[in-house]
């Protein structure tokens, strides 16, 4: 069985981007979530094998997004997506617990080689 994978992100763009990358590798896209606050509630119903978390999102951003996840499974599997500009918070968000991160705009061989190191 494949891989599940719940894909945030605030923009529609990114999102279908990362579902097309990961979707075209065999894992299962599960979910989506357009800020944290949904991401933790689609995580708490789904228990997606990855999460793909954006920094800066409306109404509940990444970091504490991370945070409310890993409450609920301390061995949740979190990749964060951040511009390059967003270092500060991304170190914010690994300290957090998330497992790893890539920048955008995505390119298909750093996302995959990621996901393949955290989840196969």
């Amino acid at each position: 069985m494949s891989k599940s994978v719940l894909v945030t992100d605030d923009a529609l763009y990114c999102r279908m981007e990362l579902k097309n990358i990961l979707t075209s590798r065999g894992y299962r896209v599960v979910g989506e979530a357009r800020n944290g606050q949904e991401a933790v509630e689609r995580y708490r119903e789904l228990r997606p094998d990855l999460v793909t978390m954006d920094v800066v999102m409306p109404e509940m951003d990444g970091v504490a997004a991370v945070k409310k996840i890993r409450e609920i499974d301390p061995g949740a599997t979190i990749l964060m997506c951040s511009s390059m500009g967003q270092r500060s918070l991304l170190m914010e968000a690994l300290q957090a617990g998330a497992s790893d991160f890539v920048t955008k705009p995505f390119r298909d061989r750093s996302v995959l080689n990621s996901v393949r190191k955290l989840i196969g």
